[in-house]
């Protein structure tokens, strides 16, 4: 379809002006890492869309992340051409998944 799906083994979200944009689960599997921090973003009021991604929308997203059993929450620097910065969102979804996990 050519649409942004999943990195190997991870789930993959973006952020572009405070709203995270994830690809809808409709031809992956839609992880339990993936799923709990989906509800955490809600939780904290963050607006959250599960939509289809091209790929020449990379380059309007901020900040990039995986979430996956073993990345828990792992951000991405770049894809390609495209760079992305560890921003305020990615260090706090990170942060409080850690928590979560660990408590």
């Amino acid at each position: 379809r050519g649409y942004v799906a999943e990195a190997t083994g991870a789930n993959i979200f973006f952020v572009k002006n405070g709203e995270v944009h994830t690809p809808k689960a409709d031809c992956f599997l839609n992880g339990l890492t993936r799923q709990t921090v989906i509800g955490m973003l809600k939780d904290m009021q963050v607006k959250v869309h599960e939509r289809h991604i091209m790929p020449d929308e990379l380059e309007s997203f901020e900040q990039c992340w995986l979430t996956g059993t073993a990345a828990e929450v792992t951000p991405v620097g770049q894809i390609g051409d495209y760079a992305f910065e560890v921003g305020a969102l990615t260090q706090r979804v990170a942060s409080e998944y850690e928590k979560l996990v660990r408590n």
